[in-house]
C-alpha cells in the first residue's frame, strides 16, 4: 500500500531488486513485461529493511517451497479469511492500488506521475516508442509527497487515539 504497486510486484521482492542505498525498487520484468524502478517512501524502506531475508533472497518467501516466493494468490486468501472474520473490510488486492491511486492525487501527486509510479502502460506515441526517460527524480518527488502525505494521516490517527 505504501508503494502503489501489483501485489504479486512486492510479493515476488528479491534481495537483487533492493537498493537500499538509493530506497529503489527495480524490476527487470513486469506484468506489462516492461522494465519498472520506483522510489519508495522513507517508511516503506524501513519496512523492507526490517525483513529477514531467506536465504535464497527472498523477502515474503513461500512456507511451502522456500526457493519462491510467496503467491499473489496466498496473500489474498490470508485477506479473503481475515474479511470472513470480521477483522478488515471486504478489500482486494486491487483496491489497494485503486486507494494508493485516489490518496496519492489527494497527496498532490500529479496524475502522470501515479501513472509511471504504477507502470501503468502510457499508449501515446511519445510514450511508447520515443521517451526512454526514466522519470525517476519526479516519481522520487512524487514519492516525497506522498510519504508526507502517509506521514501526516498517521500522525492525525495518533492524536485522535490518544485523546
Amino acid at each position: 500500500m505504501l508503494t502503489g504497486q501489483r501485489v504479486q510486484e512486492i510479493a515476488r521482492l528479491h534481495i537483487d531488486q533492493w537498493d537500499a542505498a538509493e530506497r529503489i525498487i527495480d524490476w527487470s520484468k513486469t506484468k506489462n513485461g516492461r522494465p519498472h524502478a520506483i522510489p519508495v517512501p522513507a517508511r516503506a524502506a524501513e519496512l523492507i529493511q526490517s525483513v529477514n531475508v531467506n536465504e535464497y533472497g527472498w523477502f515474503f518467501p513461500s512456507a511451502m517451497d522456500p526457493s519462491k516466493p510467496v503467491s499473489h494468490g496466498t496473500i489474498y486468501s490470508f485477506m479473503w479469511r481475515q474479511r470472513e472474520r470480521g477483522i478488515i473490510p471486504v478489500v482486494t488486492n486491487r483496491d489497494l492500488r485503486r486507494t494508493w491511486k485516489t490518496l496519492a492525487g489527494k497527496a498532490g501527486v500529479p496524475k502522470e506521475i501515479r501513472d509511471r509510479i504504477q507502470n501503468h502502460a502510457l499508449q501515446d506515441v511519445s510514450s511508447k516508442v520515443y521517451d526512454r526517460w526514466t522519470y525517476m527524480p519526479e516519481k522520487r518527488a512524487g514519492m516525497d509527497k506522498w510519504s508526507e502525505f502517509v506521514s501526516s494521516l498517521l500522525k492525525s490517527i495518533k492524536r485522535q487515539i490518544a485523546a
